[in-house]
């Protein structure tokens, strides 16, 4: 077997195995979104305060370590990191709570992010040739967005579930290309023309 042969199959082997990796990590989460809504997202709750207070000892650390930086630049790191590890603090000491809040925030961002973009492409009806379609787009950005904004928390579990199925049909997805690529490797590796060749 010559040398390209060998780095091809090599190659396509560890592709295979990423995408194989991938798609369970992806079929797993989302299998675990649907059966324990609630417990996944504390648990991402949980991974976001931990952040936090990772990101609040860094900005103080540099508030004090930072020697360069002027009195005012070092003091707003100091109370910047403060703020954060209070932060990531008071979410550890409730995650359910703290889970709920977030949803309904994310959810309330959203839907007002859904208005402004129906408000924005009315703006540029002079200037969108298919002016049917971004009108329908338009009313349907708004109406979802005012939607969302009178009951966040429903929208934020129907999101949740929605990303459920999604890391699902990705996870099983990339799983299918796993095995095909693996098909397609062994195919091109183990073809009979290569078999048959004559050693120059």
């Amino acid at each position: 077997m010559s040398e390209s042969l060998i780095e091809a199959k090599s190659m396509f082997r560890s592709i295979r195995i990423t995408l194989a990796i991938s798609g369970a990590v992806a079929l797993i989460a989302g299998i675990l979104v649907l059966v324990w809504p609630l417990k996944t997202a504390v648990l991402v709750t949980g991974i976001i305060a931990a952040y936090l207070v990772v990101a609040g000892l860094v900005y103080i650390g540099l508030g004090i370590f930072s020697g360069k930086k002027g009195g005012w630049a070092r003091v707003g790191h100091i109370v910047l990191g403060v703020l954060y590890i209070a932060a990531g603090v008071i979410a550890f000491l409730n995650l359910s709570a703290a889970t709920i809040t977030l949803a309904v925030i994310t959810a309330i961002f959203l839907g007002i992010s859904w208005i402004f973009d129906g408000i924005i492409s009315l703006t540029l009806l002079g200037k969108d040739g298919s002016r049917a379609w971004t009108i329908l787009y338009a009313i349907l950005s708004i109406a979802a967005g005012v939607i969302v904004l009178f009951s966040p928390f429903l929208a934020a579990v129907a999101l949740w579930w929605v990303l459920g199925i999604a890391l699902i049909v990705m996870g099983v997805f990339q799983i299918i290309r796993a095995i095909t690529l693996g098909r397609d490797a062994k195919t091109i590796t183990s073809s009979p023309a290569d078999a048959g060749a004559p050693a120059l």
